[in-house]
């Protein structure tokens, strides 16, 4: 899907050259039915400077190894795809390996090329990475691939109240993000809208705005969406494309012309969960939220924010912008019915969220508040009884992990499979990993790292589910050409489910390691 820069045989040799790497299809029946998936990514063709891409799309993948009824949007800028940066709607079909440990090669037929690795879940979806790159030029990314309720191909499944969040740079990689709210009648139109806007650094709210909406093709679930200057007129009218996964989440695109006013915007949108008659209220925030969020420049950040349900927050956040920082304060919060939270901290700095429901949000924060340029992300709800009982066995089985919203070839991007063996006082992660980088992918390299301490730290603090990790993940990455070892933080939402947030290295000393935001899930 990517804007690969090779032609011919060298393209043939690599395709096949992935694919007897991920192994035999032993495991193919792993990936069946109709998905939709979401990609981001960015092409260089010298390996150090980048412009943006993303695409949205469906397929349907028969259970033995080919991939029919697929159809992909793709924005960004440079010149892919057979000559032309912008698809629309294009046809594609492919084929797909499965191997034993439920490792993949994808390869869709489209013109430039589309090469995936990919990692199963257990529930069917996936996580992937482009890999065909080569000799720093090409695209490199990683993205997610969901099953979806094909009877809700229609406009009226989209339906009541939605929160969502999207983010992406501009030509010059700026970034902005964007989280808010609207309701959707079933119609096709949108009202009651709000939203929060960093662009750049400036920071905007629109207390409401209306829209239009409409599933376009009730053969593959894809449908546009116009949100018209929806933060205090900084942005034009931003025409989506979407594919839906479900009535309740759409994955979303802007495919706008990408300049200066309209940047790559790729995200999500979730259907909110709001309570009848009062709406959201204070009590709807109350326990532990696990929050993740990425910024420009490979920053990454993430933390725990525990509500008490009358207004009352502690906060314990964590800055991976390649030099490290934690914050432990408490803070206040205010919560409206339509799912817009204040969040402030005690001894200063704000950030805004949008409720999909209890302890679950999409949140954004003012440069001037996280120290994480253009940060954006979600907050999960930590395990309701996980706080009596975490510890490091509370990391323990088979998980699928990958780089989440990468945006700098200074990251190391990958999807892969890991055992967590739940050790105390310190647990290991083995794995394999499948890395995408702009001087060639590196499949099936092996990685170990190491946890401890998974536990309330510091004591005084309520960050039950904190740890610390190190090891080598994205050993053999395209930042440096050798592995090295990182420390970082990791954050348990579930037995099922934990975040790692890498320090990464940008000081000018040593090798440029730019810090990653990673997803760990059975």
């Amino acid at each position: 899907m990517g804007k690969q820069m090779c032609v011919g045989v060298v393209c043939l040799a690599l395709a096949l050259a992935s694919a007897v790497r991920a192994q035999t299809g032993v495991n193919n029946a792993a990936l069946k039915g109709d998905y939709a998936f979401s990609f981001t990514g960015m092409t260089t063709g010298d390996g150090v400077s980048s412009t943006p891409f993303a695409a949205v799309g469906r397929f349907t993948a028969d259970g033995a190894g080919s991939l029919t009824n697929g159809e992909l949007d793709s924005n960004g800028l440079g010149v892919s795809l057979g000559g032309v940066e912008k698809a629309v709607a294009l046809a594609f079909t492919g084929t797909y390996s499965v191997g034993a440990d439920n490792r993949g090669v994808m390869n869709l037929n489209i013109p430039g090329g589309g090469t995936l690795a990919f990692a199963m879940l257990a529930n069917g979806n996936a996580k992937f990475v482009e890999i065909d790159a080569s000799g720093n030029h090409g695209t490199v990314g990683s993205g997610i691939i969901e099953k979806v309720d094909t009877t809700a191909y229609n406009t009226g499944s989209v339906t009541g109240d939605y929160a969502f969040g999207v983010a992406g740079p501009d030509q010059s990689n700026n970034r902005t993000a964007i989280v808010g709210r609207f309701t959707a009648n079933a119609l096709g139109v949108i009202s009651n809208g709000a939203a929060d806007e960093n662009m750049s650094g400036r920071f905007s709210t629109m207390n409401l705005f209306a829209g239009t909406y409409v599933v376009t093709d009730a053969a593959t679930g894809r449908g546009t969406m116009n949100l018209p200057a929806v933060v205090g007129g900084s942005l034009p009218n931003l025409d989506f494309v979407f594919y839906v996964v479900n009535g309740g989440k759409l994955f979303a695109m802007d495919m706008d012309v990408v300049s200066s006013a309209t940047p790559l915007l790729n995200g999500v949108v979730l259907q909110q969960q709001t309570p009848a008659i009062v709406g959201f209220t204070d009590l709807t925030l109350n326990g532990g939220m696990v929050v993740y969020l990425t910024g420009i420049s490979g920053c990454v950040g993430g933390g725990l924010i525990t509500g008490n349900g009358i207004g009352g927050l502690t906060i314990t956040l964590d800055n991976g912008c390649g030099y490290g920082s934690t914050v432990d304060e408490s803070g206040t919060y205010a919560v409206a019915p339509n799912g817009r939270v204040d969040l402030r901290r005690t001894y200063g700095g704000y950030a805004a969220a949008y409720l999909v429901s209890g302890n679950s949000a999409f949140l954004i924060i003012p440069d001037s508040a996280g120290g994480i340029s253009a940060a954006s992300g979600f907050g999960e709800p930590q395990a309701a009884g996980l706080l009596a009982t975490v510890n490091n066995s509370s990391v323990q089985g088979r998980y699928v992990g990958s780089t989440m919203s990468p945006n700098s070839l200074y990251q190391t991007i990958f999807s892969g499979v890991f055992t967590a063996d739940g050790a105390s006082p310190t647990g290991t992660l083995t794995g394999t990993e499948d890395i995408s980088a702009a001087s060639g992918a590196r499949l099936g390299a092996a990685t170990t790292a190491t946890y401890s301490s998974i536990s309330s730290y510091p004591a005084a603090a309520p960050t039950e589910g904190r740890g610390s990790v190190s090891g080598t993940f994205g050993a053999a990455g395209n930042f440096p050409p050798d592995p090295y070892n990182f420390p970082g933080i990791i954050y348990v939402i579930s037995p099922s489910k934990f975040i790692v947030l890498s320090s990464g290295n940008i000081s000018g000393s040593g090798p440029v390691v730019y810090p990653i935001l990673l997803i760990f899930e059975q």
